[in-house]
């Protein structure tokens, strides 16, 4: 199973899922509140995607998945193997290692909450704004290192996901965390990107060792955020590992 970030949606695994679907059966999800997910009912929170995806395993009969997930998605699959629902995870970025009861510290919020803004005012002009390599890289600058290696419809797709998120406002506003694991149920890896900007390794990849001791950790070189616009190949190739780490 693939779980996507905050704002995006199942099209931030096109790179990596090519590089996994000889092996192994695949599970993209879109969240609650995002584009292409089920629709939000009342307050979004992280336990409530958690539970949604849920049940989407005892909708296919599933008990248990090897899991891999981007920032938000990184989160939900750590309480998915709290809950014991994963065989393994790999957390890429995962938000939600900050101070329990505070939004987290690093200005990422914020950082989100202004490309939100910028999405929705810039809708009309994207497709012209989204057309150089250059303007694509600077537009992305946040999330990625070569958002450039992205296609324009790749980069449109992004925007279109970011403008239609019902559930970015409580999302990003959930004082919710990752409690403390000290007892793994499954194999863990932490993977954190070296040029994260949302969530540095010096301060939350920090914190997320420190909150699950007993995990792999793991830093990608040369990524940012959402290492599956930078390097697919890497990403899949950890996922890879972690998966084998359960065998």
């Amino acid at each position: 199973m693939l779980l996507h970030g905050v704002t995006m949606s199942a099209s931030a695994w096109d790179d990596v899922a090519p590089l996994l679907a000889d092996d192994f059966d695949l599970i993209v999800p879109t969240a609650v509140g995002h584009r292409g997910g089920p629709p939000r009912s009342g307050h979004t929170t992280i336990e409530r995607l958690v539970d949604v995806t849920e049940q989407l395993l005892d909708e296919r009969g599933l008990s248990s998945v090897h899991v891999a997930g981007n920032s938000l998605g990184g989160w939900m699959a750590i309480e998915l193997a709290r809950r014991g629902r994963a065989r393994s995870v790999c957390a890429l970025s995962p938000a939600g290692f900050w101070t329990p009861g505070t939004h987290d510290n690093t200005g990422a919020t914020n950082v989100l909450i202004r490309t939100k803004r910028l999405a929705e005012l810039s809708r009309v002009l994207a497709p012209i704004v989204t057309w150089p390599a250059f303007a694509r890289k600077l537009m992305l600058r946040d999330i990625a290192v070569h958002g450039d290696r992205l296609s324009q419809s790749q980069t449109l797709a992004i925007v279109q996901d970011v403008v239609e998120c019902s559930a970015a406002a409580d999302l990003l506003g959930t004082t919710e965390s990752v409690a403390r694991m000290d007892i793994l149920p499954c194999p863990i890896t932490l993977v954190w990107a070296e040029k994260d900007r949302l969530f540095p390794p010096s301060v939350n990849g920090v914190i997320a060792q420190q909150r699950i001791p007993g995990a792999q950790y793991v830093v990608l070189p040369g990524v940012g955020h959402v290492p599956m616009i930078d390097d697919p190949a890497r990403c899949a190739e950890v996922i890879r590992s972690t998966v084998d780490m359960a065998a």
